[in-house]
């Protein structure tokens, strides 16, 4: 006579749904903790009298913390996998919005963003597609998907937090958002049962994979190609519309160039999930890096030609969407999916100066230039070294992994 049989484990999601779960998470996690942030400064400063720069000094103080957490964060999801760590993240950041609701001090806010900082670490992008590449059959087609819906993150939540701020107030809205934000946590727990980690055996707990990733000329050019795209990144952001404007655009025209970048973010995401295993990282990686030095050409040729901006807001468009799958896909390409979190962590940590001193230094070539003219053209010449940065690290590259 046998025994009781011990429970089995749950078994992995397929692909499909891990990615469609963890895009929902990403998709609401990235919208409340990150998107509407610009949202509230107004009303900030309005009620609380803080000047403009104090409460974004806030949001770099959080982004720094993000970027110092990143290898802490990867090395809990390669020994423990990320589902405990996202769902603990995501309930974090429920709290924390509710903490930044109630503030009324300056310390106050800013230790809360430090705290926020710490919860993005573990609740947003390299954790998600470190669980995707431990489990998913096709982490290159799963990831790709997650990215195609993620994209949608500011064309949901920057009318909703509008909308929410002008119903409820700026305090309102926070506690609105993050009623919202218990969502994730919720996901991760229930429905990402069965995901492993992706250290098991004899390697669980061991830091030996970013080490031999550190030794790889491949993990120090793809550091600097990702620091070059995050500098452009945070540095157009920021300042695009002030440059469109100084070009004496309308202010319908300035918004409408805006606004193409995130339709063709998303469809160049979709081509890339369409085309599935044909599109590797190496040509759509050279195509991403190659169009982002034409983008800012194109940005420098236009003035204010309507038409040309057109064209400057769809290779930049693509070529951003392009990137983000390297990012998420080209460390395990390149560098090998064990250790992956914590490589990705590391690779994240290295562009933290970058996208947090853009914005500063863009500023402070408009002001000894006398305007953005130079601005474009110095983006440029820094996309050609994510170019080159890129071929270098194809070029260390041992051969795919899955």
């Amino acid at each position: 006579m046998t025994g009781p049989r011990p429970p089995q484990p749950a078994a992995p999601p397929s692909d499909a749904a891990l990615s469609l779960w963890l895009a929902a998470a990403q998709t609401i996690s990235w919208g409340t903790l990150f998107t509407v942030f610009p949202l509230f400064v107004a009303p900030m400063e309005a009620e609380l009298g803080w000047s403009r720069a104090e409460i974004n000094g806030a949001l770099t103080a959080g982004l720094l913390a993000a970027g110092l957490a990143a290898i802490p964060a990867g090395r809990w999801v390669d020994r423990r996998g990320g589902r405990g760590l996202i769902t603990l993240a995501s309930l974090a950041g429920a709290a924390l919005l509710l903490a930044w609701s109630a503030t009324d001090r300056l310390w106050l806010f800013y230790l809360v963003w430090v705290a926020i900082g710490v919860a993005q670490a573990g609740a947003l992008a390299e954790p998600a597609y470190a669980v995707v590449v431990a489990n998913a059959r096709d982490a290159r087609r799963a990831i790709t998907g997650m990215t195609f819906i993620t994209g949608f993150t500011g064309t949901i939540f920057l009318p909703l937090g509008g909308a929410l701020i002008e119903a409820l107030g700026w305090r309102g809205a926070l506690v609105t958002l993050a009623a919202l934000q218990v969502v994730p946590g919720l996901i991760t727990a229930v429905l990402l049962r069965g995901t492993r980690p992706g250290l098991t055996g004899a390697a669980e707990g061991s830091s030996g994979p970013l080490r031999r990733a550190l030794r790889r000329r491949a993990f120090w050019a793809l550091a600097l190609c990702f620091c070059v795209h995050a500098f452009l990144q945070t540095g157009i952001v920021f300042h695009l519309i002030p440059l469109l404007q100084e070009r004496g655009l309308p202010p319908a025209s300035v918004l409408l160039v805006v606004a193409m970048h995130g339709p063709c973010q998303v469809a160049s995401r979709a081509a890339l999930f369409a085309l599935g295993k044909r599109a590797g990282p190496l040509p759509v990686g050279l195509a991403a890096t190659a169009l982002l030095p034409l983008a800012m050409l194109a940005l420098g040729l236009a003035g204010d030609r309507l038409a040309a901006l057109f064209g400057f807001a769809l290779l930049w468009g693509v070529a951003n969407g392009m990137m983000l799958i390297i990012r998420a896909t080209g460390v395990a390409e390149f560098l090998g999916a064990e250790g992956y979190g914590q490589i990705s962590g590391a690779l994240a940590t290295a562009t933290v100066l970058p996208r947090t001193a853009a914005p500063l230094a863009v500023a402070l070539i408009w002001e000894g230039a006398a305007g953005y003219a130079p601005v474009p053209w110095l983006f440029a010449a820094l996309g050609v070294v994510g170019v080159a940065a890129f071929a270098v690290a194809a070029s260390d590259r041992p051969g795919p992994t899955r």
